[in-house]
């Protein structure tokens, strides 16, 4: 039996709330059964937002006929100015004693995420990613010396965060995550420990890693620091199905058709067809033109002898056909 757990994701004014509604419609479709809460952590008012991020009122009754509990939170420290930030302040809005797993609003669920078996007291993330961080200088630390920085700060064992696997001086073999999907026993104690791992980073940087750029990498930099200190490390193979058979980190439109499964493309369009989805979502133009009026088709289409090896180059044949919509 898998333990009964909450989803929590980040919903606030425009595209972000609109992609929320569709994973909560997509999750209904594919996982029926799903016995915990989807919560939407919702960003309200306040000094780090120059305007008000909640949720549009249509978006926001959406959600609720959909099951999910929309919850508010205060940005401290991040706001629109940093908005990866937002998923770190919203776990402390999240129940102490109830298990999460975190997604990025654009995801999609096709395939029975209830039946996955976390280990909750061993936290873990997405390892679909690339080498983005840290980016090397001519003459400067190397991998391993700004890593072991980082884990020194904070009297971690770097050491055991290695992938032996993996030659010294390769991206891979240190611990790095995409932050589109994680999970961990308590949201709040999570959210805390990676809140003052990412705020020491930005605000006093060891010398090793002081020439990095940490806008828009400090939530992946802070996030493998936070999971190895909980006890966590890299997903096993019993996680497969996350960015696999069971769940889809899509990102944009252009994207999910470009590149994704025929099976998170059918749960996004099985999700829309329903009149109370439909109704509400097609506001949301990218939604509108890909999922209901054939732009989807049309981008996939355009690969159907095969993906570019870089991200780019889709990026720039889905331009050239006049099909990039953000």
């Amino acid at each position: 039996m898998t333990e009964t757990f909450d989803i929590a994701l980040v919903g606030h004014k425009g595209r972000i709330g609109y992609e929320a509604a569709l994973f909560v419609a997509s999750l209904r479709q594919a996982d029926p059964d799903f016995a915990g809460r989807v919560i939407v952590l919702e960003p309200q008012p306040g000094a780090k937002w120059p305007g008000d991020p909640r949720l549009e009122e249509p978006v926001a009754d959406l959600l609720t006929k959909l099951g999910a509990e929309i919850r508010p939170f205060e940005s401290r420290h991040f706001g629109a100015s940093y908005a990866y930030g937002n998923k770190i302040e919203g776990l402390l809005a999240l129940d102490p004693d109830a298990p999460f797993v975190f997604f990025d609003s654009d995801t999609l669920v096709h395939g029975t995420l209830s039946a996955v078996p976390f280990d909750f007291d061993r936290p873990a993330a997405s390892m679909r990613r690339e080498g983005t961080w840290p980016e090397l200088q001519l003459y400067g630390p190397g991998y391993a010396e700004i890593w072991k920085s980082l884990y020194d700060t904070f009297d971690l064992d770097f050491e055991s965060s290695l992938d032996p696997a993996q030659p010294d001086e390769y991206w891979e073999r240190y611990l790095y995550f995409n932050a589109g999907w994680f999970f961990a026993r308590s949201g709040p104690a999570f959210g805390q420990k990676w809140l003052d791992h990412a705020l020491a980073i930005r605000d006093d940087p060891p010398e090793a890693a002081q020439l990095q750029s940490f806008d828009p990498w400090l939530d992946q930099v802070a996030l493998p620091l936070t999971i190895h200190a909980m006890g966590g490390g890299r997903p096993g193979p019993e996680l497969d199905g996350l960015d696999g058979d069971v769940t889809t980190h899509y990102r944009l439109m252009p994207l999910l058709y470009a590149r994704e499964s025929d099976a998170a493309i059918a749960v996004a369009e099985a999700a829309m067809a329903e009149n109370k989805v439909k109704k509400v979502l097609k506001e949301h133009e990218p939604f509108k033109r890909f999922l209901l009026q054939g732009k989807g088709a049309r981008a996939r289409d355009l690969f159907a002898d095969g993906l570019p090896r870089k991200e780019r180059a889709i990026r720039n044949r889905l331009k050239s056909a006049n099909l990039w919509m953000r």
